[in-house]
C-alpha cells in the first residue's frame, strides 16, 4: 500500500520542536569543537568538550520527555549528533593523543571505535521498544566516549603534558571499548531514576556526598566512575557465571548426599 504524499507533506509542515533540538545542536557543537581542539593539539580542551557534549546529550532527551516534545526527527538528529560527538570526536582525540605512534594499527583502532559506535547507535534505534529500557544492550557510545575523555584528563593530571605516545594500554583500551559497544553485555541505563519524584532523605545525602567527592578530585573521580561503569557490565556477567557455577556445585553436592 502506497503512502499518501499529502500526509507526509502535512507532517513536514508541522515543523520541529525547538528546545530539545537546540540542546542536541549544542551537543553536536561541542563534539565538533573537540575535533578541532584535537587537531590543534589541545587535548585537555578536546576532552572537556566531549564531557560537556555528553551532559547536553543527556539533557535533550530528558527535556523532550518532560515537555512532551519527543519526535522522530529529534531521535534521528540525536543519533547523527551522537556519531559525531561520541564516535568521531573521541576517536580523533585518542588517535591524535596516543594512537598516532602505532601507525596503521593506531588509525585502524580509531576507525574501529567509530564503526562500532555507529553500529551501536543503529542497533539501539531498531531495538527501541524491544529491549528493557532499564538496561543498555552493549556499552552506550556516550559512556565509551567519556572513558576516553576522562582518561586524557587523568593522565594530564598525573603530569603528562601533550601526547601520550607508545602506550599499548591506550590501544588495547580503545579496542576493548569498541567491542563492548557492539557486545550483548547488559549495562544499567539509569532511565528509571526519576529525580522529579520524592526520594528517601538519605538518597539526597548520598548524591550530595558523591558530588562533593567528584568536585574534590574531578580528574581522578570522573575517570574512576567512567571506567568503573564500562567494567560493570563484564563484571556483572562474571558474577552471574560464578553464581550459576556455585548453584551447579550445590546441586551436585545435594545429589550425592
Amino acid at each position: 500500500m502506497k503512502k499518501n504524499p499529502k500526509i507526509n507533506r502535512d507532517n513536514m509542515k508541522k515543523g520541529i520542536y525547538i528546545l530539545p533540538n537546540l540542546f542536541t545542536t549544542a551537543s553536536l557543537f561541542f563534539g565538533f569543537y573537540s575535533i578541532i581542539a584535537s587537531i590543534g593539539g589541545d587535548f585537555t580542551k578536546a576532552a572537556i568538550a566531549i564531557i560537556i557534549s555528553c551532559i547536553l546529550d543527556g539533557l535533550d532527551g530528558k527535556i523532550a520527555r518532560v515537555t512532551n516534545t519527543t519526535s522522530k526527527f529529534g531521535a534521528e538528529y540525536d543519533s547523527l549528533s551522537d556519531l559525531i560527538a561520541f564516535g568521531m570526536a573521541p576517536a580523533i582525540l585518542a588517535y591524535s593523543w596516543a594512537l598516532v605512534s602505532f601507525g596503521r594499527c593506531g588509525w585502524l583502532a580509531a576507525f574501529l571505535f567509530v564503526v562500532c559506535g555507529a553500529l551501536r547507535l543503529a542497533r539501539f534505534n531498531v531495538q527501541i521498544g524491544i529491549m528493557d529500557s532499564k538496561v543498555f544492550n552493549g556499552l552506550a557510545i556516550p559512556a565509551a566516549a567519556v572513558v576516553v575523555a576522562t582518561a586524557v584528563l587523568f593522565v594530564h593530571y598525573l603530569g603528562v603534558k601533550g601526547q601520550f605516545l607508545n602506550h599499548v594500554s591506550v590501544l588495547a583500551g580503545i579496542v576493548a571499548l569498541s567491542l563492548l559497544m557492539i557486545s550483548n553485555i547488559k549495562y544499567y541505563s539509569f532511565k528509571d531514576m526519576d529525580f522529579f519524584s520524592r526520594k528517601p532523605f538519605m538518597t539526597f545525602v548520598l548524591i550530595i556526598f558523591v558530588l562533593i567527592v567528584i568536585v574534590l578530585e574531578p580528574h581522578i573521580m570522573l575517570f574512576v566512575i567512567a571506567l568503573g561503569y564500562s567494567l560493570s557490565g563484564p563484571l556483572w556477567v562474571l558474577l552471574k557465571i560464578a553464581k550459576k557455577q556455585n548453584q551447579k556445585r550445590m546441586e551436585r553436592y545435594h545429589h550425592r548426599i
